[in-house]
């Protein structure tokens, strides 16, 4: 039987969070990191 704590991916609400508050964190991440390979792309070559 199901466990009645656990959410259609199969992850607790803690595990939940917890993932969450990580792929927050590597999303950000990579939103930095596209926009500073987009400024330094810009600065290289304008496309305006």
């Amino acid at each position: 039987m199901a466990d009645p704590n656990r959410s259609l991916s199969g992850l607790s609400e803690d595990e939940a969070l917890e993932f969450h508050a990580q792929f927050k964190t590597t999303f950000t991440a990579f939103l930095v990191l596209a926009a500073f390979a987009h400024i330094l792309v810009f600065i290289w070559k304008p496309w305006f």
